[in-house]
């Protein structure tokens, strides 16, 4: 018998000063067996980091979710639809492969990777000059010291502030707080 998701549940209120988008979101993340809580509070914070495109992209009109992740490879980790269907924002935690990505940024407008660990660097090297064309993706890399101390702050009932003021974020709760700052790499 295969071993189910463990839900988490997070009320997130964000407060992106750079973007003028002030919201709470209740937010349920069902996390895969073979996913760490590391993995899971990067797919929260990517989400955060995006959640302003809901209202500069879409007016507010459209859905800004978690989608399958591990369960579904052809799924995006967290994205931003609109009313007409179409994946404005597609958000991928990690480091995948390039295909994946291609096929992603054929289906979407954009797409971000959020990579996080400590072997970042390595698959950046490695994948590089196969996404130079893909106009659509960004690559962004959170400090492996940040990922880890959001991992410390799961729970499965979370209250969560997230503040992001000059492309930085803050991610607190009653656990503690993160401070992070992504760097571009594409």
């Amino acid at each position: 018998m295969a071993i189910k998701s463990t839900i988490f549940k997070a009320n997130l209120q964000i407060a992106d000063i750079d973007h003028g988008y002030y919201a709470d979101h209740a937010l349920t993340l069902a996390r895969h067996p073979s996913e760490t809580d590391e993995r899971m509070m990067v797919r929260l914070a990517a989400l955060a980091l995006q959640a302003h495109q809901l209202q500069t992209l879409c007016n507010g009109d459209a859905t800004l979710a978690f989608g399958a992740g591990l369960s579904d490879p052809d799924d995006p980790d967290a994205s931003l639809t609109d009313f007409t269907g179409r994946k404005r924002v597609w958000i991928e935690v990690g480091q995948p492969e390039d295909k994946p990505l291609t096929k992603a940024c054929s289906k979407a407008d954009s797409v971000l990777v959020y990579c996080f660990n400590h072997a970042s660097e390595v698959w950046w090297k490695g994948i590089e000059t196969k996404l130079t064309r893909l106009d659509k993706l960004q690559v962004w890399r959170i400090p492996t010291e940040a990922s880890q101390a959001m991992a410390a702050m799961a729970e499965r009932s979370m209250q969560l502030q997230a503040t992001v003021q000059e492309g930085a974020l803050t991610l607190s709760s009653n656990l503690g707080s993160v401070h992070l700052e992504p760097v571009r790499w594409k």
